[in-house]
């Protein structure tokens, strides 16, 4: 008997004559217009926070309660029309949603009236058994009608369903005269900075197989008159796709954090548009079925504006939410548990810790001074504290492109907790200097390929300090950075390096997913093992006035030779979207 991988490879192969002739015009069923509201990359954001980048000048944006006023508005002016998507990476990214598993999230979400979602990869955070709690079947926690056809149990302690989807891979809606259907694709990956087995029994695709395959039952065998598609492949990959599979009217990107002003029309027809990050943009996109062609009527992306008025019952209910988490009568000390290394909440989460002169984020766009793709002011900082607190010669993250923005001002406990929302430790070893050259090389290529659906597994190149270097973004794999100096010295890459950098029990011999030696475990004058949020707020305590200045921050570690490529669809892009091509 065919297995089901076969099997879906022979579909591939039998459709490839379909998806190259397939054309936008189709049977004309119907006409009529939806209107698609699209949320999504909240990362457990319930309440405005500046935007600092460049394109909004510190104003704060966000808060779900003036996102739900915006889905609210759009459904008046667009009435029996809509249908409201939110598209991944919902239930982390917060202290809330960390010490609930996403359930704060979830709890305020499910007033949205969400018509379907797609889950993206922060969503298995927590576990495959909460994801599936959370997103699968009738009593499934967050109502959203999760769907993705590229996700699969796979083995233990799936083993029996090995084969089987996880999610349904589409969902079909009728409305206003039309048969809308909508493809879910997840995330190609797990979370990759945490613990090994959070995705153990599940298998996630790049999406290849599927992407003709679901074109061809939803247009031939549904016989839908739209096709939308929700994706938290990233933009990049979803544009790749659409250019290569014809079939498609619009899709509905997550994961990338970009901005689309302007939606993108791909190759074969199809508008692609992506929705930022942390509740601080809501698309609104009107699509148009007439004379059995599908037509873009008009598309927004709506900034959440500090003058747009909260829906007082959301509001309501987020001030509930964060109630047992902020000063005030329900914040009761110890009661909440990091369920990742059992260390408890001490402290309400508005608690100021600091203060800094110099704005931390990152999320620069590409032609802009220290781009994010490559380096950013919050990563910076994070390793800092990591080096000085634990007293090495270089500190290490991962370049995570969640986070938030903390303008100059104060530092609250909850900004940090939105910089480390995945509860690990701080630990400290040592590592070579070839393994902190390869870190960079391959956490480039992995965001500077032009293999942009295969070569890209999530994120940005790595941050450190103790270390300056070059970087040259057209160098290609293994030859990105050079002039590696730590402590002002060259780097020597057999010499090894006292390192720290996150750390998780379940896998003892890594900080940082780097294998390295002397493990140490950061600890606290009781010998309690310390959480990175409270590494970082004791780094703070220790500067002068517990604040970041630009002289205790030096910026621009990664000296940019050769400015990033130009902007590919007409917007102005974070991480370049076509790659970058090697040239020497």
């Amino acid at each position: 008997m065919m297995s089901c991988l076969c099997a879906r490879r022979f579909i591939v192969v039998a459709l490839l004559l379909y998806t190259a002739l397939a054309t936008k015009a189709y049977p004309a069923i119907a006409n009529g217009e939806v209107t698609l509201i699209h949320m999504g990359d909240i990362h457990g954001h319930l309440v405005e926070h500046p935007n600092v980048r460049s394109d909004a000048k510190g104003e704060a944006l966000g808060g779900l309660a003036r996102m739900y006023t915006l889905v609210q508005n759009i459904r008046r002016r667009h009435s029996g029309t809509t249908i409201t998507v939110n598209s991944g990476d919902t239930v982390q990214g917060s202290a809330e949603a960390l010490f609930t598993q996403g359930e704060a999230i979830i709890t305020v979400l499910n007033r949205f009236g969400i018509d379907v979602d797609n889950p993206g990869n922060w969503d298995y955070l927590y576990g495959t058994e909460v994801f599936l709690q959370q997103f699968a079947g009738k009593a499934a926690r967050f109502h959203g009608n999760a769907i993705a056809a590229n996700l699969y149990y796979d083995g233990s302690p799936y083993a029996n369903r090995t084969g089987e989807r996880v999610l349904p891979p589409y969902w079909i809606k009728e409305i206003n005269g039309l048969k809308v259907g909508f493809i879910g694709y997840t995330a190609s990956r797990g979370p990759q900075a945490v613990k090994t087995e959070i995705t153990s029994g599940f298998k996630l695709t790049e999406g290849e197989a599927e992407f003709p395959e679901f074109i061809h039952v939803l247009r031939d065998i549904k016989q839908v008159d739209v096709i939308v598609v929700i994706s938290e492949l990233g933009l990049a990959a979803n544009i790749d796709l659409s250019n290569r599979y014809p079939g498609v009217d619009a899709i509905l990107s997550s994961d990338m954090h970009e901005t689309t002003p302007r939606a993108i029309h791909s190759r074969t027809g199809a508008w692609v548009v992506d929705e930022g990050q942390d509740g601080q943009i809501l698309n609104e996109m009107t699509l148009r079925k007439r004379n059995g062609r599908v037509s873009l009527v008009s598309f927004q992306q709506h900034r959440v504006t500090m003058d747009i008025r909260p829906d007082p019952e959301i509001d309501a209910l987020v001030r509930k939410v964060r109630a047992p988490f902020v000063a005030g009568p329900e914040f009761v000390p110890g009661r909440w548990i990091n369920p990742f290394n059992g260390t408890r909440l001490m402290q309400p989460i508005d608690t100021i810790v600091g203060y800094t002169d110099v704005p931390l984020y990152r999320s620069n766009f590409s032609d802009e001074t220290m781009p994010a793709v490559i380096e950013g002011a919050s990563h910076d900082f994070l390793t800092d504290a990591f080096r000085s607190v634990a007293k090495t010669e270089v500190g290490v993250i991962r370049g995570f492109r969640y986070g938030t923005h903390v303008a100059a001002g104060p530092i609250k406990t909850e900004d940090i907790y939105h910089f480390i929302p995945i509860g690990p430790l701080i630990a400290k070893g040592t590592i070579t200097g070839h393994q902190i050259h390869r870190l960079v090389d391959d956490s480039a290529y992995a965001c500077l390929s032009t293999d942009v659906s295969m070569g890209w597994t999530g994120g940005w190149v790595a941050g450190l300090s103790g270390v300056t270097l070059d970087f040259d973004p057209y160098g290609g794999r293994l030859n990105y950075a050079s002039n590696f100096r730590v402590d002002g010295a060259p780097m020597d890459e057999t010499k090894r390096y006292s390192v720290a950098g996150y750390y998780y029990k379940e896998d003892p011999q890594q900080i940082n997913r780097l294998r390295v030696r002397d493990v140490e475990v950061l600890l606290d004058s009781d010998g309690n093992p310390m959480d990175a949020v409270e590494v970082v707020s004791r780094y703070l305590a220790s500067l002068p006035n517990r604040r970041v200045t630009k002289v205790n921050l030096g910026l621009n570690r990664f000296r940019l030779l050769r400015k990033l490529p130009a902007p590919a669809y007409g917007n102005r892009e974070i991480q370049p979207l076509n790659g970058v091509p090697v040239e020497q």
